[in-house]
């Protein structure tokens, strides 16, 4: 009986001890200012892929990174601004196209794809210009246009401006923006 109560005791304190320190880091989490996004919060201490990780809206486009193999390149210094399309933007694609896309044989599609939505450095909203071309990482250009208070690239219409990443700036986008292929 004396060690099943040490047992359960042990447990407690382990149950208690990890509970602490969860408690700990949502407070830490709670006090740095964020956006939220797919129902987490992306904090600016974060990387760009830790922070869509934690993103219900982007499920597909962190497969995507990962079947791609960027996500080791999207968590470095960067500083990256990304256009990331959310689920409902990839389902917009016509029947297969993900799929298809996510097949090792045409990872080198893939990768062209997602480093579409890359461009190097830190662009806030407010450095957006109507007009202006970004040259991406993929080495093509997008094209930033201003409609009223909608900010757009290529067409697809920013729904969330400056997510805010220790690497870069996240803007997220209602459309996949495709380059010439």
């Amino acid at each position: 009986m004396k060690k099943l109560f040490y047992l359960f005791a042990v447990a407690g304190a382990m149950a208690l001890t990890t509970f602490n320190a969860s408690a700990q880091t949502a407070s830490a989490n709670a006090k740095e200012k964020g956006v939220m996004v797919g129902g987490a919060l992306m904090v600016p201490s974060k990387n760009i892929v830790a922070n869509a990780l934690g993103s219900s809206d982007h499920t597909t486009l962190v497969a995507a990174v990962k079947a791609a193999g960027l996500a080791e390149t999207l968590m470095g210094a960067g500083p990256f601004t990304v256009f990331a399309p959310t689920n409902a933007a990839f389902a917009k694609l016509p029947a297969g196209t993900v799929e298809t896309l996510l097949q090792p044989e045409n990872k080198a599609k893939l990768t062209s794809v997602l480093t579409y939505h890359v461009v190097p450095g830190r662009l806030q909203a407010k450095d957006l210009k109507d007009g202006q071309k970004l040259t991406t990482v993929q080495g093509e250009t997008l094209t930033v246009s201003k409609k009223g208070n909608d900010v757009m690239i290529n067409g697809a219409r920013i729904s969330t401006p400056n997510v805010m990443s220790s690497n870069g700036v996240t803007h997220v986008i209602d459309t996949v923006v495709l380059p010439t292929m």
